[in-house]
């Protein structure tokens, strides 16, 4: 049955259904929703697997969107009392305690753009008109919060503002060489080549200059139960900065090593993460970091920290092991890279000091020691790795404070 062109209902929810998506994050716009509403004029309706084809094709461009789709169609199109449900649906499902299956990524904010909107707060007459600068403060106070301190509003925000960092490497010089006219270094080949062209007569001589690109990025993640909150708001840093420039390598550690690159590189956060959960076992458990390091010198750090790479270590250095080997896998990881940074949470105390055998053990091998435990103290990682690297010094490094 092909449904009837002319059918004002079936262009007002596929009109609604259009706003939901939008609201759920997806780029719909007009074309897209006036194309979805021509395709489903050429299919049949009481099929379901022909319309939701019909729809996806027409509104869905990108292949992370599809998750988030399939949960929207089936919220939208099941029940039109949905809408009124979704939000208690959600609440629901996250009182469970024990659920067979988790839910599908995207499901939370399709339930959310779903729910009615909330009406706009507005103050009374006589209330006195708020002053932009408690703005300005508050977003100051954001900055220097630390992460373990924030409630869940507040990681809602400084989650959105790590999303918008970006993270410079200084350039650095390769092998490789490309065409430049007024280039140091004279290309013999390309220059015979033009030549025959004009009968073998060189009339000018092609020149090339080394290409610059910044150096890979590899980041070591501890991810025990010391460092769980942190990691969490950490792992949306280390997903922008993935989905923000190539050559970023992930790891994440507790009692064992996971990569997680690949999954990192889904630009939708919400599947990103959900693809990583399935694929950490070790969770907020215990810490064996001199283990996870021997592991990735053995068989990721040929395949990684070529070409000068930068190795951001995030751990508090408390390892259950007693730092057995710890001191050699550092040194050896020390060797490999061009630089290799420690951010560690417990530097937000004024009065800390390397007591544990771990940070003992870590501290001669690494080149900068510094917090990371608000956004300040990322913003300032930013501005370090920004500019050139200094020349290596033996001993102990400095402690950098935020």
């Amino acid at each position: 049955m092909v449904a009837d062109t002319s059918s004002p209902t079936l262009a007002a929810n596929v009109l609604h259904f259009a706003r939901l998506l939008r609201r759920a994050g997806l780029p719909v716009g007009p074309a897209e929703t006036i194309a979805a509403h021509q395709a489903l004029t050429q299919v049949d309706l009481g099929s379901k697997l022909q319309a939701r084809t019909a729809l996806r094709t027409a509104m869905v461009h990108r292949h992370e969107h599809q998750e988030v789709f399939d949960q929207a169609f089936a919220l939208f199109w099941r029940d039109p009392t949905a809408a009124h449900q979704a939000a208690a649906m959600a609440l629901l499902d996250a009182q469970k305690e024990k659920k067979r299956e988790r839910p599908g990524a995207g499901s939370r904010r399709v339930a959310e753009a779903m729910a009615p909107p909330r009406p706009p707060l507005t103050p009374p007459e006589d209330s006195p008109v708020q002053d932009a600068v408690l703005t300005v403060s508050e977003q100051e106070r954001l900055q220097r919060m630390d992460f373990e301190a924030m409630s869940a509003a507040e990681i809602e925000l400084a989650k959105r503002e790590i999303r918008r960092l970006t993270l410079p490497l200084d350039l650095r010089r390769t092998r490789r060489l490309r065409p430049d006219p007024h280039g140091p270094v004279t290309d013999l080949r390309r220059t015979i080549r033009a030549s025959l062209r004009q009968g073998g007569e060189i009339l000018t001589i092609a020149r090339s200059r080394r290409q610059t690109r910044p150096p890979p990025l590899v980041v070591l993640c501890d991810i025990s139960g010391s460092m769980s909150r942190y990691a969490q708001i950490l792992l949306h840093f280390l997903h922008a900065v993935t989905n923000d420039r190539d050559r970023v390598h992930g790891f994440l550690f507790g009692t064992r090593l996971t990569n997680v690159t690949r999954q990192l590189r889904h630009r939708d956060p919400e599947v990103a993460f959900q693809m990583v959960a399935h694929i950490v076992p070790d969770w907020s458990g215990g810490t064996r970091i001199g283990e996870a390091l021997a592991t990735f010198n053995r068989f990721w750090a040929r395949r990684v920290l070529g070409q000068g790479a930068v190795v951001l270590l995030i751990t508090d250095g408390l390892d259950r092991d007693g730092a057995q080997g710890l001191a050699e896998n550092m040194d050896r990881l020390h060797r490999s890279c061009r630089r290799l940074i420690w951010l560690n949470p417990l530097l937000r105390w004024s009065g800390f000091e390397p007591k544990s055998q771990g940070i003992r053990a870590m501290l001669p091998h690494v080149d900068e020691f510094r917090p990371v435990h608000n956004l300040a103290s990322l913003r300032a990682l930013v501005d370090l790795l920004s500019r050139p690297m200094p020349a290596r010094r033996a001993g102990m490094p400095e402690r950098m404070a935020s």
